[in-house]
């Protein structure tokens, strides 16, 4: 009998197709089956598609390349329509596809395979070892888009083996489920789930050889799936492996390489306690979770690998605030919130100095140090490059001895030759021929290449006085948080930000750090975290730093992220909400209090330098003035000591040619305290009263100064002279009785 003749008394037909052709030849059984006269036909491709379902067909080409990936048969269900597009049957077909290499170097795809009517089962029919139709695929399809979503939001390698243990596919349930990973010659068991075995029957398979015989390391080693159907199929291919595996009674298992851009990770093992016969569509489904698992652990392992170059960054970059300083007090916060690898150009220092206060040369603990904030721009690897080499410049120069203004200036002169340098490396090359073309960079790489500036805030403390010695270089001024709870930013002289001049000069300010005060040192992430501008920024966090004075340190420096970073700070969004978030640096000192303060004692003292070419700093005297007395009782009294201020200023400027220089000082307690103001020029003319006209524009200081003031005067000095006033704090209504008496005595 021939083949054909058991074929058709079988209900089996014959078909191929070749991809090259796009034809399809089907026997006569085959063309009956399709539903056309029973004889033999050819068709096109479309002609075929034509013939079944269009959900069916569209299957097929997944179906087919998984058979050619793994080198098996491929298998599928196809339903026959007829003209009216009714279901005429249910074929099962099988087929082996072959690669053909064409001479214009593609591939073309040739089939062979059988065609057989198949009986659907009952909708209640369980049948072992098959897939199930119909409705499932829906169900996978669901299924898939779960999986790939729940991968796609785990962000390290034990969220996604949470999601590949809690995997429930449609169908056909694994009952243990197992992640391989590759390590150099070796598999490692990384995750497991639903194992019921003792741990020591675990411990067996943490660590597998790649040269073992098992399976999972076949699939590593070969790049494809492994199935086993039945147990006596395990027990044939890999009987060492099978003697410790028989224990666990199980019936089938797949074993399917975890490969992303044709790099092997591992291996996922999927195993059943039923025995599954593995259909194209079952095996579809877990090439599938296996090529989503893959990927996600392939980038779960990225971003653990960045999050730990970030840290590393971090600890090597970031420095302790030392050994503790007797008298004072230190705390520092970094936040890293520009994105990518966690780190940017901020950073902040504690250099001990050479010699001074109480500490022998080699910065003892308790001598003279430095305090370095600063912000190198950019949030990228190359502004933490750049942040690291500026520190280290910055630290050789404070050890070297250097005043605060010579470490800035040759910072800058360091950081402008390095980036002189980085950016012509490479410009002109020489070979023995001669010199080479410069190269021609992209944008990208032109922006990566361009200059950086960075601003700094370099601070010099004796801790025995409190004396800070402070150069500025384009950074934001640092605050002084008074004994009674008033913050306020302390103006300092400052020059342009290091990078952008070699040689800049950057003037030094005294101040004095009262015992019980504290310092305030960040950069302008802290200010403008939540879309604010320096403005809005201080106002908001200058009440958490009166809210919290005479607070521990540490507490302090955690309100003061909290209120930025924390599930508040959305509810304090300023007017650029869209401007990219910063970096932040935060360093706090804070002198210790005296043992005992009585109500006489300085509640605070400042001291600041005009100089005749900066007469815009009045308007900074005066808005620091009226900071320091914002809890005054009469608000009167406030707009008269800014107001004298102004005009004793204005008069050394006006009438002198040398500087001015101003001490403000508060003693006692609230409600009852006495302001000082004194202002010294250089100059010996002493100023006299004079009765101006109604024109004059000029003459009117004393007059202002014995009409406003509590007391005031004009005290000669060995070189120039000085010229105060006091005011005594009280309530509105008493001054005002005061001043009623007084005019009463006069008349």
């Amino acid at each position: 009998m021939r083949t054909e003749d058991v074929l058709a008394a079988l209900s089996t037909g014959l078909w191929s197709w070749d991809t090259a052709s796009d034809m399809v030849t089907y026997d006569a059984e085959g063309a009956r089956l399709l539903g056309l006269p029973a004889e033999p036909t050819v068709l096109s491709a479309a002609a075929a598609r034509a013939r079944f379902h269009p959900v069916d067909w569209n299957e097929i080409y997944g179906i087919i390349r998984l058979a050619i990936a793994e080198d098996t048969l491929a298998e599928a269900r196809l339903r026959v329509m007829d003209g009216s597009r009714r279901v005429l049957r249910t074929v099962r077909s099988r087929c082996k596809p072959v690669v053909i290499p064409l001479p214009n170097g593609e591939q073309a795809i040739r089939l062979f395979g059988t065609m057989q009517e198949v009986a659907e089962p009952r909708p209640s029919t369980v049948v072992e070892g098959t897939s199930v139709t119909g409705d499932w695929r829906r169900s996978r399809e669901a299924f898939l888009l779960d999986t790939g979503r729940a991968l796609a939001e785990a962000r390290s390698t034990t969220e996604v083996l949470r999601v590949a243990a809690s995997l429930s596919m449609p169908g056909f349930s694994p009952d243990v489920l197992a992640v391989f990973s590759l390590s150099g010659e070796s598999l490692r068991l990384i995750g497991h789930y639903r194992q019921s075995q003792a741990p020591e029957d675990v411990v067996r398979f943490e660590t597998l050889p790649l040269d073992s015989e098992s399976p999972a390391a076949e699939a590593v080693r070969t790049g494809r799936p492994v199935y086993l159907r039945t147990p006596e199929m395990y027990a044939d291919r890999y009987p060492a492996t099978w003697q410790h595996v028989r224990r666990f009674d199980l019936g089938s298992w797949a074993f399917v390489p975890l490969i992303v851009a044709g790099r092997t990770l591992g291996t996922w093992m999927a195993a059943f306690k039923h025995r599954v016969a593995f259909s194209p569509d079952e095996r579809s489904v877990l090439t599938t979770v296996a090529r989503m698992l893959a990927q996600a652990l392939a980038r779960a392992g990225v971003a653990e690998s960045e999050r730990e170059l970030s840290l590393g960054l971090q600890r090597s970059m970031m420095p302790t605030t030392g050994p503790e300083i007797p008298g004072m007090t230190v705390a520092a916060r970094y936040v890293p919130t520009g994105g990518g690898l966690q780190v940017g150009g901020d950073w902040y220092d504690m250099i001990p100095l050479p010699g001074g206060g109480t500490g022998p040369p080699g910065g003892r603990p308790g001598g003279r140090f430095a305090l370095v904030i600063g912000d190198v721009q950019g949030h990228d690897v190359r502004a933490a490059g750049l942040m690291g080499q500026l520190r280290i410049a910055l630290r050789a120069y404070a050890s070297e001895g250097h005043r605060p203004d010579a470490v800035l200036s040759r910072a800058s002169r360091f950081l402008s030759g390095l980036q002189h340098y980085s950016a012509g490396a490479g410009t002109e090359r020489h070979a023995p021929g001669g010199p080479v073309p410069p190269t021609k960079f992209s944008e990208e790489a032109y922006t990566l290449a361009a200059p950086r500036f960075a601003t700094c805030l370099y601070l010099e403390v004796d801790p025995d006085t409190g004396t800070l010695d402070i150069a500025r270089a384009g950074h934001p001024d640092p605050v002084i948080l008074t004994v009674d709870g008033t913050a306020v930013v302390r103006p300092t002289e400052g020059g342009l930000p290091l990078g952008i001049e070699a040689d800049s000069d950057y003037p030094t300010t005294r101040l004095r750090l009262e015992p019980g005060e504290t310092l305030m040192l960040c950069t302008d992430g802290l200010l403008e975290t939540g879309g604010h501008d320096p403005d809005t920024g201080w106002a908001r966090l200058r009440p958490i730093l009166e809210k919290h004075s005479g607070d521990p340190l540490e507490t302090l420096a955690d309100a003061l992220i909290q209120a930025v970073h924390g599930p508040t700070s959305h509810r304090t969004t300023g007017p650029l909400s869209d401007r990219r978030e910063d970096d932040i640096a935060l360093l706090l000192l804070a002198r210790d209090p005296e043992p005992a303060r009585t109500a006489d004692d300085t509640a605070w003292r400042t001291a600041l330098t005009v100089a005749q070419a900066e007469p815009e700093r009045i308007g900074t005297v005066r808005r620091q003035l009226r900071e320091l007395l914002h809890d005054w009782a009469d608000g009167e009294q406030i707009d008269a000591a800014e107001l004298m201020v102004s005009e004793m200023l204005t008069n050394v400027l006006v009438h002198t040619d040398g500087d001015a220089l101003l001490v403000a000082e508060a003693r006692g307690t609230q409600g009852g305290r006495r302001l000082r103001v004194e202002v010294a020029d250089a100059s010996d003319d002493l100023p006299h009263r004079r009765h101006p006209g109604e024109l004059a524009s000029s003459g009117r200081g004393l007059m202002l100064m014995e009409m406003l003031a509590d007391a005031w005067g004009v005290d000669p000095r060995g070189e120039g002279k000085s010229i105060w006033f006091e005011l005594h704090e009280r309530e509105r209504h008493e001054r005002r009785r005061q001043e009623d008496e007084r005019h009463e005595h006069r008349r």
